[in-house]
């Protein structure tokens, strides 16, 4: 075991090292993350000083991650997709809906006595992993929570939890059924850290999460910040790194919440900006480290995909078939959307309404237009009618004829009532 006075001194040079870091990046010399204390028996979390990035950033980059996923979080569209659907544990990625149901319960600056059974041992879980929080300890949530999604402690979710809901299994409740009204049908919240817990979620209701954390201003701000001071009961202040070292490494990162345990791997939601544009990359289970996977996805979002008009309003999309008949369609909105700065292979595919019955009203919507480069999904666009040209001449033998006109007058009748 580590004595007492070597545990001391080495988080002592930890914090000096970080001061260190923010006074040259003050001064305008170029930083990189600084080390962070390993833990002896936690999950450590990767600080890469560079990353490994393809040279050729407008091209579809190789992903070693189990899964990963790059959107426009703004539109929701995907960009890039690798296992989007596949349920995975995300470790302390888990804390950012921690945050987002102690925001609803808790106000910013109300003041939290810590239970207990928030109380960790920094010998367990190193002080990387911990705020260090004492029983009957005062402290604020807004600090509890840069705890949280700076520095990844587990004993500041556990706090923020019991002070909301009374204990943390009534908090998962709650994290669950937030989960449920964000539309994360394939995510389950075991605890309010994720440290080795059965919870696991994708990297497509991992976007749903990230879109809700970053519309929070709160939020979205404390992601974004690099170094913040808590004070502590006695002696000098809790200096909290973030963990995500691209807040150092890549030009225009702005957050969003680092991961790492066994079985989980390493994990990273990161946000950047750049351009007036946002991007989202989601990287699950990196073999190493998963910055240089979110850097290499986030480059080809940025230089590899420009945005264009991909459909006008008022556009002729050629015929719709409708029941009983056929007319022609135009794009009754203009379609916008990121589209690859290479050759796209760029389709499009018609939706029929299966509703559409001829004759249609003027301007009635009847069928969809899917617009796809590849394999990503570029948007769609309502298609309406443009024109109603007169119904085709029956034929045949008087008794199919007469069938189909009943139809036809069943067929209004029921849409005159759905109406």
């Amino acid at each position: 075991m580590t004595p007492p006075r070597l545990r001391a001194a080495a988080v002592a040079s930890a914090i000096l090292v970080v001061a260190v870091a923010i006074n040259a990046g003050a001064a305008g010399r170029p930083v990189v993350p600084p080390p962070t204390p390993v833990p002896p028996h936690g999950s450590p979390s990767p600080f890469p000083t560079t990353l490994a990035t393809p040279d050729d950033t407008t091209a579809a980059p190789t992903i070693d991650a189990r899964a990963a996923l790059l959107a426009d979080p703004d539109t929701g569209q995907v960009l890039f997709a690798k296992e989007p659907r596949a349920r995975r544990p995300i470790a302390s990625i888990t804390k950012l809906m921690t945050a987002m149901v102690a925001r609803r319960h808790l106000s910013l600056h109300a003041t939290v006595t810590v239970d207990p059974a928030a109380v960790f041992d920094r010998r367990s879980f190193g002080a990387s992993s911990v705020l260090g929080l004492k029983p009957g300890e005062r402290i604020s949530v807004e600090d509890l929570l840069y705890g949280l999604l700076l520095g990844s402690a587990n004993d500041a979710a556990v706090a923020l939890a019991i002070a909301a809901d009374g204990s943390e299994a009534a908090f998962v409740r709650d994290m669950n059924d937030e989960a449920q009204r964000l539309g994360m049908r394939d995510t389950h919240f075991a605890s309010a850290s994720g440290l080795d817990d059965d919870g696991y979620s994708t990297p497509r209701d991992l976007l749903r999460l990230t879109q809700a954390v970053n519309a929070d201003p709160v939020l979205s701000t404390i992601t974004a910040t690099k170094v913040h001071r808590i004070a502590a009961p006695k002696g000098p202040d809790r200096v909290i790194q973030n963990r995500n070292a691209l807040l150092w490494l890549y030009d225009g990162a702005v957050g969003t919440k680092t991961g790492t345990t066994f079985g989980a791997g390493s994990c990273l939601v990161a946000t950047a900006r750049r351009g007036g544009r946002t991007l989202v990359a989601i990287v699950l289970h990196a073999r190493g480290e998963p910055f240089s996977d979110a850097a290499a996805l986030l480059n080809y979002g940025f230089d590899g995909w420009r945005t264009d008009t991909v459909v006008h309003a008022g556009d002729p999309a050629g015929d719709a078939t409708i029941r009983g008949g056929t007319v022609p369609v135009i794009a009754a909105a203009d379609l916008s959307a990121l589209v690859p700065v290479v050759d796209d292979g760029r389709t499009e595919h018609m939706v029929v309404d299966a509703r559409a019955a001829y004759p249609p009203a003027p301007h009635e919507r009847v069928a969809t237009l899917v617009v796809a480069a590849g394999p990503a999904v570029l948007g769609s666009v309502p298609l309406i009618v443009s024109d109603v040209p007169p119904p085709p001449t029956a034929t045949g033998p008087w008794w199919l004829r007469t069938a189909d006109a009943v139809a036809g007058a069943a067929a209004d009748a029921v849409r005159a009532i759905a109406a």
